[in-house]
């Protein structure tokens, strides 16, 4: 049984910026995956010549993307991933979040790929 862990990061961007390298297929592949495609509501994430596939289940503008991989969605289990980001009036900073699941045994090397994809983001927008 896979277990949800939560990541937090700090960014110095604008909500626009951030919300089209998370909200559109184009932004995605700026950073998230080597390509990604939407048809309707399922995105195809390729990684190396692999496709994997997901379903958009929540998008809400300027704030959040939710996804369930269809692998998941076969086999009845409630796991998704989602990114999400607020702003804090006062300072103006972005503060990231990501709600993923992972077998247990592989919690820590999750976290490690999304440490390095965020870096990744960071690094485009200059955050």
């Amino acid at each position: 049984m896979k277990e949800k862990f939560e990541l937090e990061y700090l960014l110095k961007t604008s909500i626009r910026v951030l919300d089209n390298m998370i909200g559109s297929p184009s932004g995605l592949s700026e950073w998230f995956a080597d390509n990604v495609t939407v048809r309707d509501d399922i995105y195809s994430f390729e990684w190396d010549g692999s496709i994997e596939e997901a379903r958009l289940i929540q998008r809400k503008m300027n704030s959040k993307m939710k996804f369930k991989w269809l692998d998941d969605e076969e086999n009845g289990d409630d796991y998704y991933f989602e990114i999400n980001f607020e702003v804090d009036s006062m300072t103006s900073t972005v503060s990231l979040n990501v709600v993923d699941f992972a077998e247990p045994g592989e919690i820590e090397s999750a976290k490690m790929l999304w440490e390095q994809q965020i870096n990744d983001l960071k690094r485009i927008i200059g955050a």
